[in-house]
């Protein structure tokens, strides 16, 4: 999902936008929302240090249109989805040059009451697993296609069929492909979480209440045991992948009941949970009687990701905290909590970590390149290439860097020898 920043009437509200897949997806090169393993990282290598003045080696540029959909890569193919008037476009690129491959259209006009001063989407990622993509549309139609053709293979409309009841600023959440099921927070009475079968689209359970549903959920394991970790209006909820069942819950409340940043999971058990309000949490996990122990271990008031994304990367979780006030990139220490350093420079921004190096796009559509030292964060290069509300993760295969905004995508060369 990308993650959105919006200054509402009432809110500050991001729009997690993304999907996750489990098995089959692992050889894919950017299958979902965050990357390969979901978390905003790659294994990728030979990225330069730094760049010319003018930026890092085009290779293509386009128009393209409005949206907030990141962009996922497999084979010689990318993916994405973009606005033409009422109508989405779930959209098959090819990876070289940026033509079009296929287009799937169907209309899509705003629902009643959607806040649109930002937008109407979509926001949502794709999700490619095996042969096929799946994808979320703002007003609420779920798709499966034929990724190699665009061909429909089965859909849903969330809010006809089941009255599922949409985020104020439009469907953002991406689902979670997961084991022959794609398990989707839908909203409303009953259908806070549902699971659909990959193959059919057969409706395989639906359980709670959820409502305000930005974030995208991940899978963490505890004890060897498979759970979603999932960001609701007013805290954080675990749920058994394979029947939909609460397995554990923690208060994560603002005056504003939106939270929007996709959780972060470490090797430790430590998962990283924030708000732009209430600041952000570690929670450790453990196993006590058959039953999931949540602990909260320390709570940090300065650390607020509230519409971009967060990352682990050794010891310390990064992230642009903006909140209310300006933005710093952040760091904070995963076992302590304690703030390691705030760095100046950005507007609200979206990252990713290969190869030793962060990659920095903030909302004014400046991206740069930077490294970690001693509790600072140091900017190798940086230049302006999209247009404001560049609020769309980047993706990252190889060497290789997509960008969008909300009129162009493109195409950068990172490699050392450019």
């Amino acid at each position: 999902m990308i993650q959105l920043g919006f200054h509402g009437k009432r809110t500050i509200v991001g729009l997690a936008l993304g999907a996750v897949a489990w098995g089959s997806q692992a050889h894919a090169q950017w299958p979902q929302w965050g990357g390969p393993k979901r978390d905003f990282q790659t294994s990728s290598k030979g990225i330069a240090e730094s760049w010319p003045e003018a930026g890092p080696k085009r290779i293509w540029e386009r128009a393209l249109g409005e949206g907030y959909s990141s962009i996922i890569a497999d084979g010689t193919r990318l993916f994405t989805m973009y606005r033409n008037g009422d109508d989405e476009i779930i959209v098959a690129l090819k990876a070289d040059t940026g033509a079009t491959e296929w287009e799937h259209k169907y209309n899509a006009p705003a629902f009643e009451k959607m806040e649109t001063r930002f937008g109407k989407g979509p926001n949502s990622t794709p999700t490619i697993e095996g042969d096929l993509i799946y994808t979320l549309g703002v007003a609420g139609t779920l798709h499966c296609l034929n990724k190699n053709t665009g061909k429909p293979v089965w859909s849903h409309d969330l809010i006809k069929e089941y009255k599922a009841k949409p985020p104020e600023f439009g469907f953002s959440t991406s689902g979670l492909a997961y084991k022959g099921s794609f398990i989707l927070p839908v909203g409303g009475e009953g259908y806070g979480v549902a699971a659909f079968s990959l193959a059919d689209g057969k409706l395989l359970w639906h359980k709670h209440d959820f409502i305000n549903v930005y974030s995208s959920p991940i899978v963490i394991q505890v004890d060897n045991e498979d759970q979603i970790a999932l960001l609701v209006a007013d805290k954080v909820v675990g749920i058994d992948p394979k029947t939909g069942d609460q397995l554990w819950s923690e208060p994560l409340e603002n005056q504003f009941k939106t939270n929007i940043s996709t959780p972060v999971w470490g090797p430790d058990r430590v998962l990283y949970v924030s708000t732009g309000i209430a600041g952000s949490r570690g929670l450790k996990f453990s196993k006590s009687g058959g039953k999931t122990v949540v602990e909260q271990v320390w709570k940090n008031d300065k650390m607020q990701v509230s519409q971009g994304n967060a990352l682990r990367v050794g010891d310390f979780f990064y992230g642009s905290s903006a909140g209310m006030g300006p933005a710093f990139v952040s760091a904070v220490h995963a076992k302590t909590g304690e703030l390691a350093f705030q760095e100046r420079g950005f507007a609200k921004a979206n990252m990713l970590y290969a190869d030793g190096k962060f990659l920095i796009l903030d909302e004014e559509g400046v991206l740069a390149i930077g490294t970690v030292g001693d509790k600072a964060f140091k900017v190798h290069s940086r230049v302006s290439l999209l247009k404001p509300k560049a609020w769309t993760i980047p993706t990252l295969v190889d060497n290789r860097l997509y960008l969008r905004d909300q009129k162009n995508i493109m195409a950068l060369s990172l490699g050392i020898a450019n």
